[in-house]
């Protein structure tokens, strides 16, 4: 069973993952593809707050 350090970690990864598919949508005009990536990108921005996770540096987007 994984961690909190490693649940974190794998959540930090997919952040960032979101993020640079976000600015792909966002550069092809892929407006239906990239709110759904924003959906994602704002459960897992939560979810990295509440695990005290400083955003400053990883939030890319920052919506």
């Amino acid at each position: 069973m994984p961690n909190g350090l490693e649940i974190t970690k794998a959540a930090i990864d997919d952040f960032k993952k979101i993020q640079r598919y976000m600015a792909i949508a966002k550069e092809e005009n892929a407006s239906k593809t990239y709110a759904e990536l924003k959906r994602e990108y704002a459960s897992l921005k939560a979810i990295l707050q509440v695990a005290g996770v400083n955003m400053t540096d990883i939030d890319e987007i920052k919506e």
